[in-house]
């Protein structure tokens, strides 16, 4: 996923707040409105020119065949300045990034979409994250800039790591396929692409990013030492920081958003119980 979000993506855990003004029209706070003018598609991600009530922007959305012409929102938008795309050789002055909202006249849902085309994608460091996570680790493929969110809505984007929280034991799932969260990072090569069972305390949660909720999960099993103890699972299911969940979904290896935020191994397309 694949960013912001990022998904986009979409689509940062942390945010350097700028004097500039958002250009772009605002609906609402993080709300971004406009008619696309011209639409470039690379892997996963979708790169639009938009017209808006304030003039002429580009954003970026997780992939979607959007068409010249249809009405689009952006929701859970950032701005980024300075933001190099090296899979287009372009570098964008000003750019946002957000999820689309409803169809988008013929544009798909984002929903379940992966976000690891534009892995070299760069641009600014930031630091001093409003929801308690870490900030971002350097700057995206060394590109220098900085980012704010329009209005106050704050997009994140999973963290690499997290704080150390207390592992405390969560009973494994009774399933055929049930896993520890340490036997899934552990044999996450011969469980690639094969459905899995894991039980575990959702110690992160971040909502809606990129048309997806981004849950961490841990059981207890595996060590910090290692890297695990810790497993990034996506879903369109809701829960909430400290819930006991039951995950069912499918093992990805080797994931890369961009931004610093790798991950060799996470659970995707999940369903939570």
């Amino acid at each position: 996923m694949k960013a912001f979000l990022a998904i986009c993506l979409m689509v940062f855990a942390t945010f350097v707040w700028a004097e500039d003004k958002p250009a772009a029209n605002q609906s609402g706070p993080g709300v971004v409105q406009g008619e696309v003018l011209e639409v470039q598609n690379v892997a996963n991600f979708t790169y639009l020119r938009l017209k808006t009530q304030d003039g002429e922007i580009w954003a970026a959305v997780i992939n979607a065949p959007v068409k010249l012409g249809a009405k689009v929102t952006i929701e859970n938008a950032i701005v980024m300045k300075n933001f190099e795309s090296k899979t287009l050789k372009k570098t964008f002055p000003s750019i946002v990034f957000g999820s689309l909202s409803g169809s988008a006249g013929s544009a798909a849902s984002p929903h379940g979409m992966a976000m690891s085309g534009e892995n070299a994608m760069s641009g600014s460091a930031m630091s001093g994250s409003p929801t308690g996570g870490s900030a971002m680790n350097g700057a995206m493929d060394g590109a220098t800039g900085s980012g704010h969110a329009l209005g106050t809505a704050y997009a994140t984007i999973p963290a690499k790591k997290l704080d150390t929280i207390n592992d405390e034991h969560i009973p494994k799932a009774k399933s055929a396929n049930a896993k520890t969260v340490a036997e899934i990072i552990k044999n996450r090569v011969a469980l690639r692409g094969k459905t899995v069972v894991v039980r575990g305390k959702v110690v992160k949660y971040n909502a809606g990013i990129m048309g997806k909720n981004w849950i961490h999960l841990r059981d207890g099993s595996g060590s910090a030492a290692d890297d695990t103890n810790d497993i990034l699972v996506t879903s369109t299911n809701e829960t909430k920081l400290n819930d006991v969940v039951t995950v069912k979904g499918v093992v990805h290896n080797d994931e890369d958003f961009g931004a610093g935020y790798a991950y060799k191994v996470l659970i995707e397309d999940a369903t939570l119980q």
